[in-house]
């Protein structure tokens, strides 16, 4: 009888990415419906080229980014200042393959008309999962693009223009967006930089608390050219602001620090001081802060994309996870619980990414000047919402991703948890969900947000195609009881406080009418049943009245028993 020690040879076999192009049947099927047919085949190729890509050359690139984070030198070995931000190879080559691949510049050589901002995403969006959030410069970049083509003088038309939008790395530019200061976040009208007239610029005093992308070649922010008097507020005017000057020294900026961050780690963050930054001012003085919205309208639109990406990666992960690992006899992918899990995975993407790529869809028809006025007003109502919607699902998409990798999917060096600290971000760049809720009211006031909403929603409730004729009556019940709940708003608090309830109803509901649109082109079982999980479990009318459960107290209102 032998006596040794019995063992287990047994390793876990990590799981295998595909080609996430060609493995992502519902992109495919969307875009199908949605491209001319002559656009969809001459695009196709390429896209399949670039799924294998972010699978390959683009993940190892990312891992060796996150592993390796922006590393920050302030003085020389001479005791010089040199602010020196050192990156890693893996965020240059994600950068280079950006330009490469024409991450911006898609969007802007416009070879496919209002189709091309689909076309762009569309590839931003099989990129992000795979960018360490490189993805964050490039909507900056984007952003700062679009700025320049509505309110820049030739100066950034002939100068910063042709590198934000080009494929050669060589020449192509990034760009940040200051706009974090002590004082606040969102609230940028507390800016206290001051900019003072030297000459044809101007010369930048202050302080930047949260600065993303310090290695761009320039950034956009605001300041104001009066002094604010006694606590008050200044009118804000925007500024381009090279970052660096010809010589390469910096443009009389003091890098602080480097922030220590819960996720993007990857992502050179900076707190910074002006002292005399030369910049040049952008658009109407006093007009800063509508003007940099044109930048903003860009980057949450990236940001809802991305939040996409993410939860399509959770899924796609966990289904090949399903075929590597076995319990109980057989591989967890066979197990009912798993199945049903990995299904309400697959139908979130799918249905989050229904209201994203309609988003670029009617950016890009805005842009071509072939949008309708309802059009224009609908995209500034569903930016907002639509960011801070699928934000939210993505970080629920992320948990549940490590959740079904078990133990392994807690492990650092699994990969694993870097996409839930990553999501957590999109909830709080561009606008926190309770601001973007705000930024939804504004809209409906003073935009013809709602009107836009009811001339987008109102034809396809009379259409009815595509959906079965139980789940149009859900959908027009469902559309009365928003417009009821509205019509009940009798006070600017009010609005307030169910602002949030309101965003989210409003993104639930476009996703059901796009997914009724969506089956009248493609009318395959799993999309039905998708729809009906959507109206059945996701569209609840109770979730318009979390305000009023809460009670009086959350508008800080006198409830019946205190009114004497």
């Amino acid at each position: 009888m032998s006596n040794a020690t019995p063992h287990s040879d047994f390793l876990q076999k990590a799981p295998q990415l595909g080609n996430e192009f060609l493995d992502d049947q519902f992109l495919r099927d969307y875009l199908a419906a949605n491209l001319p047919e002559d656009v969809f085949k001459e695009i196709a190729p390429d896209l399949e080229r670039f799924g294998k890509l972010v699978t390959t050359d683009c993940i190892a690139w990312a891992r060796e980014a996150e592993t390796n984070p922006p590393q920050l030198t302030q003085f020389d070995a001479w005791g010089k200042r040199v602010d020196e931000i050192k990156v890693s190879q893996g965020w240059l080559g994600l950068e280079r393959v950006a330009a490469e691949e024409g991450l911006v510049a898609i969007g802007y050589e416009r070879k496919y008309g209002a189709h091309s901002r689909l076309y762009q995403f569309a590839t931003l969006y099989l990129y992000t999962a795979s960018s360490a959030i490189y993805t964050s410069p490039l909507a900056m970049t984007d952003g700062a693009a679009r700025l320049i083509e509505l309110h820049g003088d030739d100066f950034l038309r002939k100068g910063a223009y042709p590198g934000l939008t080009s494929r050669n790395p060589a020449e192509f530019l990034t760009s940040g967006q200051w706009m974090t200061e002590r004082t606040g976040g969102s609230d940028v009208s507390r800016s206290m930089t001051i900019a003072v007239p030297a000459g044809e610029h101007f010369a930048l005093h202050g302080h930047k608390w949260f600065t993303s992308a310090i290695t761009a070649n320039m950034a956009f922010t605001l300041a104001s050219t009066d002094q604010p008097e006694n606590g008050g507020r200044a009118p804000l005017s925007l500024f381009h602001l090279p970052i660096r000057n010809d010589d390469g020294s910096l443009n009389h900026i003091e890098v602080e620090a480097l922030k220590d961050k819960l996720g993007t780690r990857a992502l050179p963050t900076a707190q910074l001081k002006l002292l005399g930054s030369k910049a040049r001012m952008v658009g109407q003085k006093g007009r800063g802060v509508p003007t940099i919205a044109t930048l903003f309208n860009i980057t949450r639109i990236y940001n809802t994309v991305s939040a996409v990406s993410y939860m399509r990666r959770a899924f796609a992960l966990s289904a090949a996870y399903g075929k590597e690992r076995s319990a109980f006899g057989k591989p967890v992918g066979e197990h009912v619980l798993y199945r049903r899990t990995l299904r309400e995975l697959e139908i979130a993407y799918q249905s989050n990414a229904l209201l994203a790529l309609f988003l670029t869809r009617l950016l890009g028809k805005e842009e071509c000047n072939v949008a309708t006025a309802p059009e224009s007003a609908l995209l500034r109502l569903l930016t907002p919402v639509g960011k801070l919607y699928t934000a939210k699902q993505a970080i629920a998409s992320a948990s549940e991703h490590i959740e079904m990798f078990g133990g392994l999917g807690y492990l650092e060096d699994s990969g694993i948890p870097v996409m839930l600290r990553d999501a957590q971000t999109l909830s709080i760049w561009e606008g926190t969900t309770n601001v973007l809720s705000l930024d939804m009211l504004r809209a409906m006031a003073k935009e013809n947000g709602l009107e836009g909403f009811r001339d987008f929603a109102e034809p396809r409730l009379q259409e009815q195609h595509g959906a079965t004729p139980e789940q149009w009556r859900i959908i027009q019940g469902r559309y009365t009881t928003l417009m009821t709940f509205l019509g009940k708003l009798a006070t600017p608090m009010e609005k307030e406080a169910s602002a949030r309830d309101m965003a989210f109803y409003i993104a639930e509901l476009t996703i059901a009418l796009l997914w009724a649109e969506f089956i009248a082109s493609n009318r395959k079982d799993g999309y039905r049943s998708a729809l009906d999980y959507w109206l059945n479990f996701k569209i609840n009318e109770q979730t318009l009245n979390s305000a009023a459960i809460l009670g009086p107290e959350t508008m800080n209102l006198k409830s019946e028993s205190q009114i004497s």
